[in-house]
């Protein structure tokens, strides 16, 4: 197979074209990216009795050797014209190499600010890696404490939403009550691509606490009604983009709802990771801008949420707040929460908000201790899923419509929402 490959890529191995910084490589390490550049051409030439496999780990070995600049000129030597495609679904046949084109699209993604000719590159490559991580071929598995340890230290290193601390904390969550799943990639085995905490309860849970709880009370499963999602977590920054959590999620509930037929209810305990900087713009809005500045220094006080005084007049200004934040404060056309987008997306209903579910300091921060709660109900999951991508419609109840507009007038389609004093 002919290539396009640059004979000689030097001009490109000292700056780029998109304006970025970038220093003046010393001809070793020039050397060394013209190395790579080779290797890419004896692997896409068909030439010769030197096995596929073993020239795609020649690749990659001299590829991992390259520090950040040069791993640069690597790049904008495959912005020329060339048959990338081929030349990543050839590197995917290397020992480890679906893991590393994954480490090589992370490498792309970081560096785009900077350098806007790579997005035909990253571009070519998330094309490959969509065929390589085809939903059809990804692994289900129930991680439990038999499961390998460097899968649940993995498990341990990516958490994103509640960090497990320790291991008597990962054990307390795959107790029987607690589970967890995951979706693999058969050619990369140890490391979880995304994976989805449970926690079996007796009502839907409104506080986080008594979840995470290392010494609460394992509760008889044959006796708890619903299922609890509090915690989802993407553990590949290179395959960002990749829709994951909605075929997750489905695969999660139809395995519950096989071997518990009591579970009644699926629901999300979610944090709202925006409603906090969202009410931070507000001050900039407002033609009066003082209540808001005053309850904000006033959240920002230590240890408020212990006075119950304090606490009952915060829920009864922010509650309202947060409230109109989630039906009307827009990204696009969409909610401007990301989670809210993703769970409305796979087809869920927005419940509830619950005053100070997560009063650790990361809920505290984005959130000001208030959660929300997201109800998959089997039947209507589909529906709700087209109707919200079709309308961008928000499938809520009466009750937070009712708060939000307690809270706030609509003031555009792209800023935030203008809010109203709700006490002087």
């Amino acid at each position: 197979m002919a290539t396009h490959f640059p004979a000689d890529p030097a001009p490109r191995l000292h700056g780029n074209t998109d304006g970025a910084s970038r220093r003046t490589l010393a001809d070793d390490e020039a050397a060394e990216v013209r190395a790579v550049i080779a290797r890419c051409h004896d692997l896409l030439s068909d030439r010769g009795d030197v096995p596929g496999a073993r020239l795609a780990n020649d690749v990659f070995a001299s590829y991992e050797t390259l520090d950040p600049a040069a791993r640069a000129a690597f790049f904008d030597a495959l912005v020329l014209e060339a048959p990338r495609d081929e030349l990543f679904l050839r590197l995917n046949a290397a020992h480890g190499g679906t893991g590393l084109l994954v480490r090589m699209r992370e490498h792309l993604l970081q560096g785009l600010g900077d350098h806007r000719s790579w997005a035909v590159v990253e571009a070519d490559l998330a094309h490959v890696l969509k065929s390589i991580f085809n939903r059809g071929l990804l692994e289900f598995r129930q991680i439990d404490w038999d499961t390998p340890a460097p899968v649940l230290e993995k498990l341990i290193e990516h958490e994103a939403v509640h960090a497990i601390h320790d291991w008597r904390e990962m054990r307390r969550r795959l107790e029987a009550d607690r589970r967890c799943y995951a979706f693999f990639h058969p050619a990369w085995t140890d490391e979880p691509l995304i994976f989805t905490e449970v926690a079996l309860t007796r009502g839907m849970g409104t506080k986080v606490r008594p979840i995470l709880d290392p010494d609460s009370p394992v509760l008889d499963t044959d006796a708890c009604d619903s299922a609890v999602f509090y915690s989802i977590t993407n553990c590949q920054p290179g395959l960002r983009g990749f829709s994951f959590g909605n075929p997750l999620i489905g695969r999660v509930v139809d395995e519950l709802r096989a071997q518990l037929p009591r579970l009644r209810t699926f629901a999300t305990l979610s944090p709202i990771p925006g409603f906090r900087p969202w009410l931070s713009s507000l001050v900039h809005l407002l033609e009066n801008p003082s209540w808001l500045a005053a309850l904000l220094a006033k959240v920002n006080a230590a240890d408020w949420s212990e006075d119950a005084t304090v606490s009952a007049e915060f829920e009864h200004e922010l509650l309202p707040l947060c409230a109109h934040y989630l039906l009307h404060a827009k990204h696009g056309a969409d909610p401007a929460d990301p989670v809210a987008r993703f769970h409305l997306a796979n087809g869920a209903r927005l419940r509830r908000v619950n005053w100070l579910g997560d009063v650790s300091r990361a809920g505290m921060d984005r959130s000001v201790g208030v959660t929300a709660n997201y109800v998959y109900y089997p039947t209507n999951l589909e529906r709700n899923s087209q109707t919200y991508g079709r309308e961008h419609k928000i499938n809520t109840t009466g009750r937070l419509e009712r708060l939000s507009r307690q809270a706030a007038a609509w003031c555009g389609p792209t800023a935030p929402a203008r809010v109203l004093p709700i006490s002087a």
